[in-house]
Protein backbone atom coordinates (compact mmCIF):
# COMPACT_ATOMS: atom_id res chain seq x y z
CA UNK A 1 0.00 0.00 0.00
CA UNK A 2 1.34 3.42 -0.97
CA UNK A 3 1.88 5.99 1.79
CA UNK A 4 1.15 8.98 -0.46
CA UNK A 5 -2.10 10.90 -0.25
CA UNK A 6 -3.84 8.68 -2.83
CA UNK A 7 -2.93 5.46 -1.06
CA UNK A 8 -3.87 6.87 2.34
CA UNK A 9 -7.25 8.16 1.23
CA UNK A 10 -7.95 4.86 -0.56
CA UNK A 11 -7.17 2.92 2.64
CA UNK A 12 -9.58 4.97 4.74
CA UNK A 13 -12.36 4.27 2.25
CA UNK A 14 -12.03 0.53 2.82
CA UNK A 15 -13.84 -1.30 5.59
CA UNK A 16 -10.51 -1.94 7.32
CA UNK A 17 -9.67 1.75 7.19
CA UNK A 18 -13.07 2.75 8.53
CA UNK A 19 -12.64 0.45 11.52
CA UNK A 20 -9.12 1.78 12.16
CA UNK A 21 -10.39 5.35 11.93
CA UNK A 22 -13.20 4.68 14.38
CA UNK A 23 -10.95 3.03 16.98
CA UNK A 24 -8.17 5.62 16.81
CA UNK A 25 -10.57 8.56 16.62
CA UNK A 26 -12.22 7.38 19.83
CA UNK A 27 -8.86 7.48 21.64
CA UNK A 28 -8.09 10.94 20.22
CA UNK A 29 -11.44 12.22 21.43
CA UNK A 30 -10.89 10.83 24.90
CA UNK A 31 -7.66 12.78 25.14
CA UNK A 32 -9.25 15.97 23.78
CA UNK A 33 -12.88 15.94 24.95
CA UNK A 34 -13.34 19.68 24.50
CA UNK A 35 -11.52 21.89 21.97
CA UNK A 36 -13.91 24.84 22.12
CA UNK A 37 -12.16 28.04 21.07
CA UNK A 38 -8.99 26.18 20.10
CA UNK A 39 -6.91 26.21 16.93
CA UNK A 40 -6.49 22.55 15.97
CA UNK A 41 -3.82 21.53 13.47
CA UNK A 42 -3.45 18.10 11.88
CA UNK A 43 -0.03 17.37 10.40
CA UNK A 44 0.72 14.41 8.14
CA UNK A 45 -2.51 12.72 7.05
CA UNK A 46 -4.77 13.54 9.99
CA UNK A 47 -7.98 14.45 8.15
CA UNK A 48 -9.76 11.15 8.99
CA UNK A 49 -9.59 12.21 12.65
CA UNK A 50 -10.25 15.95 12.31
CA UNK A 51 -13.90 16.16 11.28
CA UNK A 52 -15.05 15.63 14.87
CA UNK A 53 -13.49 18.99 15.82
CA UNK A 54 -14.86 21.18 13.00
CA UNK A 55 -18.07 22.30 14.68
CA UNK A 56 -16.36 22.86 18.02
CA UNK A 57 -12.90 24.36 17.51
CA UNK A 58 -12.31 27.98 16.58
CA UNK A 59 -10.26 26.84 13.57
CA UNK A 60 -9.22 23.47 12.14
CA UNK A 61 -6.30 23.14 9.72
CA UNK A 62 -4.80 20.16 7.88
CA UNK A 63 -1.16 20.42 6.75
CA UNK A 64 0.19 17.71 4.45
CA UNK A 65 3.93 17.36 3.71
CA UNK A 66 5.28 17.69 0.18
CA UNK A 67 6.58 14.10 0.09
CA UNK A 68 3.02 12.87 0.60
CA UNK A 69 0.99 15.27 -1.52
CA UNK A 70 -2.19 17.12 -0.66
CA UNK A 71 -5.91 16.59 -1.14
CA UNK A 72 -8.80 19.02 -0.80
CA UNK A 73 -10.36 18.85 2.66
CA UNK A 74 -13.09 19.12 3.66
CA UNK A 75 -15.16 18.29 0.62
CA UNK A 76 -17.88 20.72 1.67
CA UNK A 77 -17.21 24.34 2.56
CA UNK A 78 -13.95 26.29 2.40
CA UNK A 79 -10.80 24.19 2.08
CA UNK A 80 -8.69 23.88 5.23
CA UNK A 81 -5.83 21.77 3.83
CA UNK A 82 -2.55 22.86 2.30
CA UNK A 83 0.82 21.50 1.20
CA UNK A 84 3.76 22.40 3.47
CA UNK A 85 7.45 21.84 3.99
CA UNK A 86 7.96 19.85 7.19
CA UNK A 87 10.64 22.22 8.44
CA UNK A 88 8.82 25.47 7.67
CA UNK A 89 5.17 25.61 8.70
CA UNK A 90 3.36 28.80 7.60
CA UNK A 91 2.20 29.67 11.12
CA UNK A 92 3.26 32.13 13.78
CA UNK A 93 4.96 31.07 17.00
CA UNK A 94 2.62 29.67 19.70
CA UNK A 95 -0.41 29.85 17.39
CA UNK A 96 -1.77 26.28 17.78
CA UNK A 97 -3.63 24.86 20.79
CA UNK A 98 -3.89 21.23 19.68
CA UNK A 99 -1.48 19.54 17.27
CA UNK A 100 -2.26 16.05 15.97
CA UNK A 101 0.46 14.09 14.13
CA UNK A 102 -0.82 11.06 12.19
CA UNK A 103 1.11 9.23 9.43
CA UNK A 104 3.83 11.80 10.11
CA UNK A 105 6.73 10.80 12.36
CA UNK A 106 7.13 7.31 10.87
CA UNK A 107 7.38 8.72 7.33
CA UNK A 108 9.20 12.01 7.92
CA UNK A 109 12.29 12.69 5.83
CA UNK A 110 13.42 15.43 8.25
CA UNK A 111 12.07 14.42 11.64
CA UNK A 112 14.23 16.87 13.61
CA UNK A 113 12.93 19.79 11.56
CA UNK A 114 9.34 18.54 11.84
CA UNK A 115 9.43 18.34 15.64
CA UNK A 116 11.24 21.66 15.94
CA UNK A 117 8.43 23.27 14.01
CA UNK A 118 5.83 21.45 16.10
CA UNK A 119 7.47 22.88 19.23
CA UNK A 120 7.56 26.37 17.73
CA UNK A 121 3.92 26.64 16.64
CA UNK A 122 2.43 24.95 19.72
CA UNK A 123 1.13 27.29 22.41
CA UNK A 124 2.62 27.10 25.88
CA UNK A 125 -0.59 25.58 27.24
CA UNK A 126 -1.18 23.51 24.11
CA UNK A 127 -1.02 19.78 23.61
CA UNK A 128 0.68 17.55 21.04
CA UNK A 129 -0.74 14.12 20.25
CA UNK A 130 1.33 11.67 18.20
CA UNK A 131 -0.18 8.57 16.60
CA UNK A 132 2.45 6.11 15.36
CA UNK A 133 2.63 2.39 14.50
CA UNK A 134 3.63 0.17 17.40
CA UNK A 135 6.84 -1.77 16.82
CA UNK A 136 5.44 -4.85 18.59
CA UNK A 137 2.01 -4.78 16.98
CA UNK A 138 0.68 -6.81 14.05
CA UNK A 139 -0.21 -3.72 12.01
CA UNK A 140 3.46 -2.77 11.65
CA UNK A 141 4.29 -6.22 10.24
CA UNK A 142 1.99 -6.20 7.22
CA UNK A 143 2.26 -3.65 4.42
CA UNK A 144 -1.37 -3.97 3.32
CA UNK A 145 -2.17 -0.90 5.46
CA UNK A 146 -0.32 2.46 5.87
CA UNK A 147 0.68 1.45 9.40
CA UNK A 148 2.94 -1.21 7.89
CA UNK A 149 5.13 1.41 6.20
CA UNK A 150 7.79 3.69 7.63
CA UNK A 151 9.47 3.36 11.01
CA UNK A 152 7.36 1.94 13.88
CA UNK A 153 7.98 2.97 17.49
CA UNK A 154 7.71 1.29 20.84
CA UNK A 155 6.14 3.42 23.61
CA UNK A 156 9.56 4.05 25.17
CA UNK A 157 11.08 5.04 21.81
CA UNK A 158 8.25 7.48 21.13
CA UNK A 159 8.59 8.99 24.59
CA UNK A 160 12.35 9.36 24.18
CA UNK A 161 11.90 10.97 20.77
CA UNK A 162 9.62 13.64 22.18
CA UNK A 163 11.84 14.30 25.19
CA UNK A 164 14.83 14.79 22.91
CA UNK A 165 12.83 17.46 21.05
CA UNK A 166 11.83 19.43 24.14
CA UNK A 167 8.41 17.91 24.83
CA UNK A 168 7.23 16.42 28.11
CA UNK A 169 5.19 13.22 27.62
CA UNK A 170 1.93 13.21 29.57
CA UNK A 171 -0.13 10.11 28.86
CA UNK A 172 0.20 7.11 26.57
CA UNK A 173 -2.69 5.21 25.01
CA UNK A 174 -3.00 2.31 22.57
CA UNK A 175 -5.45 1.27 19.87
CA UNK A 176 -5.98 -1.29 17.07
CA UNK A 177 -5.83 -4.72 18.67
CA UNK A 178 -7.93 -6.37 15.98
CA UNK A 179 -5.69 -8.00 13.32
CA UNK A 180 -5.15 -6.00 10.10
CA UNK A 181 -7.56 -7.99 7.99
CA UNK A 182 -10.18 -7.27 5.37
CA UNK A 183 -12.52 -9.98 6.69
CA UNK A 184 -15.68 -8.15 7.70
CA UNK A 185 -16.79 -10.74 10.22
CA UNK A 186 -13.48 -10.38 12.10
CA UNK A 187 -13.50 -6.59 11.89
CA UNK A 188 -16.98 -6.70 13.37
CA UNK A 189 -15.45 -8.05 16.58
CA UNK A 190 -13.04 -5.08 16.86
CA UNK A 191 -14.68 -3.57 20.00
CA UNK A 192 -14.15 -6.86 21.85
CA UNK A 193 -10.51 -6.98 20.73
CA UNK A 194 -10.03 -3.44 22.03
CA UNK A 195 -11.47 -4.24 25.45
CA UNK A 196 -9.39 -7.38 25.85
CA UNK A 197 -6.21 -5.81 24.48
CA UNK A 198 -6.33 -2.71 26.63
CA UNK A 199 -6.89 -4.83 29.71
CA UNK A 200 -4.47 -7.69 29.15
CA UNK A 201 -2.15 -7.09 26.17
CA UNK A 202 -1.43 -3.34 25.76
CA UNK A 203 2.05 -4.03 24.37
CA UNK A 204 0.69 -5.59 21.13
CA UNK A 205 -1.59 -2.75 20.03
CA UNK A 206 -1.41 -1.66 16.41
CA UNK A 207 -0.66 1.99 17.19
CA UNK A 208 0.68 4.02 20.09
CA UNK A 209 -0.79 7.39 21.02
CA UNK A 210 1.29 9.73 23.15
CA UNK A 211 0.17 13.14 24.36
CA UNK A 212 2.80 15.70 25.32
CA UNK A 213 3.29 19.38 26.15
CA UNK A 214 6.18 21.64 25.23
CA UNK A 215 8.91 22.39 27.74
CA UNK A 216 8.51 26.09 28.39
CA UNK A 217 11.90 26.40 30.07
CA UNK A 218 13.70 24.98 27.03
CA UNK A 219 15.70 27.11 24.63
CA UNK A 220 13.88 27.67 21.35
CA UNK A 221 15.31 25.40 18.62
CA UNK A 222 18.12 27.01 16.65
CA UNK A 223 16.43 26.56 13.27
CA UNK A 224 13.47 28.66 14.36
CA UNK A 225 15.73 31.50 15.54
CA UNK A 226 17.69 31.41 12.30
CA UNK A 227 14.50 31.47 10.22
CA UNK A 228 13.21 34.54 12.04
CA UNK A 229 16.52 36.30 11.59
CA UNK A 230 16.51 35.57 7.89
CA UNK A 231 12.95 36.83 7.62
CA UNK A 232 13.98 40.28 8.83
CA UNK A 233 17.16 40.79 6.81
CA UNK A 234 16.87 44.11 4.98
CA UNK A 235 18.84 45.37 1.96
CA UNK A 236 21.73 47.72 2.62
CA UNK A 237 20.58 51.37 2.76
CA UNK A 238 21.63 53.50 -0.17
CA UNK A 239 23.49 55.87 2.14
CA UNK A 240 25.69 53.01 3.31
CA UNK A 241 26.82 52.04 -0.19
CA UNK A 242 30.51 52.86 -0.99
CA UNK A 243 31.05 56.21 -2.72
CA UNK A 244 32.62 56.36 -6.21
CA UNK A 245 35.81 57.75 -4.67
CA UNK A 246 36.09 54.85 -2.25
CA UNK A 247 35.42 52.32 -4.99
CA UNK A 248 38.20 53.83 -7.13
CA UNK A 249 40.55 53.81 -4.16
CA UNK A 250 39.96 50.09 -3.85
Amino acid sequence: MSSDVLGLSEFYRTHTGQVARHLIRRQVRQRWPDVSGCVVLGLGFATPYMRQFRDEADRVLAFMPTRQGVMHWPVEGPFASTLVEEGMLPLADCSVDRLLLVHAVEHSESLDALLREAWRVLDGEGRLLVVAPNRRGLWARFDRTPFGHGRPYSPSQLSRLLREHLFTPLEAREALYVPPTSWRWLLGTAPAWERLGQRWFPQVAGVNLLEAKKQLYAVRPLAARQRRKRAFVLPMPVSAAPSPARRSAR
